[in-house]
């Protein structure tokens, strides 16, 4: 790969059914969904620029039914990578199977899995993560992580508005979690937004709708139809961490009574303007 391309990628980890108790069954990609559940795929994506290997979110990690890290560590061969050749991950909100891949326990014991990285997160998201989940007796694995990582990631906060490298800009959206963020990414022409769950999927896009799931489902669904009328204005492609058909889309065109018609992109790596 040229060193003066971009690039951008989902790093697919799998399909899955999840149901009332919140246990990801894995699932053919072509299969339903068991009654009552939802269907999602996980998809951290990796975007390459000729200075940084950007992850925007880092999937299931310890917490899924795979070994996630070597998911993750295959994609990056294939671009010629390493794990610690991951510069920069920016995360969309703290729930497990966003975050997951910050750590493993591959050798019995905690190491992070980017260790040369900086994890951008919101402060207040990370401090109420700390709060509800740190404590052992709840959820001892996950409280194992959230302290290791807690210790030993190099965080940079951020707040809205905030640019913490030239090519990404954070947008304080909440909805799903109180400080939800959406990251905007643009190198030249380049250009992608990645909001987390508030958009998870293409199907998001032309349904209104307040999900009960969501800290504040109101404002998940002003900030869908925000997030999707600038990136149709300003001609983002879509990144859907849960997308099980698409998970990077250019929205086409845009009619008043059918909203808006997406096409599925498979972005080539292509030069860097």
């Amino acid at each position: 790969m040229s060193s003066d391309t971009v690039t951008c990628t989902a790093l697919y980890e799998g399909t899955f059914s999840i149901g009332l108790d919140k246990r990801m069954k894995p699932i053919k990609p072509n299969e339903k969904a068991e009654k009552g559940a939802l269907k999602v795929s996980i998809n951290p994506f990796l975007i390459t620029t000729p200075d940084r290997n950007i992850l925007i979110d880092t999937g299931l990690g310890p917490f899924g039914p795979h070994d996630h890290r070597k998911i993750l560590c295959d994609y990056l061969a294939g671009f010629g990578l390493s794990e610690y050749d991951i510069t920069d991950i920016f995360l969309s909100h703290l729930h497990y199977d966003h975050i997951g891949g910050l750590a493993h326990k591959e050798n019995g014991f905690w190491e992070l899995t980017f260790p040369e990285a900086c994890v951008y997160t919101h402060e207040n998201e990370w401090n109420q993560n700390m709060q509800k989940y740190g404590d052992y007796d709840e959820e001892p694995l996950l409280a194992e992580f959230l302290n290791f990582v807690n210790a030993r990631a190099d965080f940079r906060f951020v707040s809205d508005g905030d640019q913490p490298i030239p090519e990404m800009t954070a947008e304080l959206i909440g909805g799903h979690t109180q400080y939800s963020l959406a990251w905007w990414f643009k190198h030249g022409d380049h250009k992608f937004v990645m909001a987390g769950d508030v958009i998870g999927s293409s199907g998001a896009l032309n349904r209104r709708y307040a999900a009960k799931y969501d800290f504040d489902g109101q404002q998940s669904m002003k900030m869908r139809e925000a997030i999707t009328r600038r990136a149709w204005e300003e001609e983002y492609l879509l990144l859907f961490y849960h997308g099980t058909d698409n998970p990077i889309v250019k929205l086409k065109d845009y009619d008043e009574k059918k909203g808006y018609v997406i096409k599925p992109v498979k972005y080539e790596p292509t030069i860097a303007k």
